[in-house]
């Protein structure tokens, strides 16, 4: 049991540095003495499953990571960590097709995409064959010089927006496949320029068909979900920035069959 205790208590302290929280600070928050935390993270006392769990959400450990937290403690995990499931499936699609004419995806952790709506294809133009092919990472897909990147025309700028984004993303969460992302991302061409932008957020201005068409992406997750697939889920939207954008996404969508779905 000393191996698992002491297990458990590298991964708490690991999370709370993460958190840049100290030992007094977490006890602060949590009523949890910081005798009684330095002794977890020492391998000295091992912490229930319920302050496990309570721990974890203080320092918001994502649902698949508080499974691993469990275990190292010597607790079955608490969450399903099954791969999304039909049903999860079937509903994920209904709210990509809800969006209409708005192109917009659901991915994973990753950013690897999961599902996509129809009204995805107009971003996808002239993308390379390769990187549609499954499993397509929406990053990737968006960055790489075969690409939508050279259609891309505020690519430094709103490169620079994104891997702020990733960074952050990595740096919150410690995942060594997101690091290995970044990495990979941060190599393409493209530059960075940090420039002060009115509105509510950097556009995605995108050349299409010799037309410039300007996106302002939104995330959302699920609430309350009930497995660790769905919780890491988001959906990614690309809605019109401008009005000019908004008509040519609703003459797109009208041609679109549901044959010219692309691959999710």
């Amino acid at each position: 049991m000393a191996t698992a205790t002491g297990a458990a208590g590298v991964l708490l302290r690991q999370w709370r540095t993460r958190r840049e929280l100290s030992q007094l600070e977490l006890s602060s928050t949590t009523g949890v003495s910081a005798r009684h935390l330095s002794f977890i993270e020492t391998g000295r006392a091992r912490p229930s499953r319920d302050l496990v769990l309570m721990l974890s959400a203080h320092l918001e450990v994502p649902i698949r990571d508080r499974n691993q937290l469990l275990v190292a403690a010597g607790y079955a995990p608490d969450f399903d960590a099954a791969p999304v499931g039909d049903g999860a499936l079937a509903a994920v699609r209904v709210v990509l097709a809800g969006h209409g004419s708005v192109p917009a995806i659901a991915v994973d952790r990753a950013w690897n995409v999961v599902e996509s709506n129809a009204a995805v294809a107009i971003l996808l133009r002239d993308v390379a064959p390769e990187l549609l092919e499954p499993p397509v990472n929406s990053m990737r897909v968006a960055m790489h010089p075969r690409g939508m990147a050279p259609r891309i025309h505020n690519l430094a700028q709103w490169r620079a927006s994104v891997l702020d984004q990733l960074r952050r993303q990595v740096e919150a969460t410690g995942s060594t496949e997101l690091a290995a992302l970044f990495g990979e991302l941060s190599g393409y061409p493209g530059g960075e320029v940090r420039s002060a932008e009115d509105g509510v957020a950097i556009p995605l201005v995108l050349d299409v068909d010799g037309e410039q068409l300007s996106f302002l992406m939104t995330m959302a997750t699920f609430g309350t979900p009930l497995d660790v697939a769905v919780s890491e889920l988001v959906i990614e939207a690309f809605y019109p920035a401008d009005e000019r954008t908004a008509e040519t996404l609703r003459r797109s969508h009208a041609l679109n069959t549901e044959g010219s779905q692309p691959p999710g």
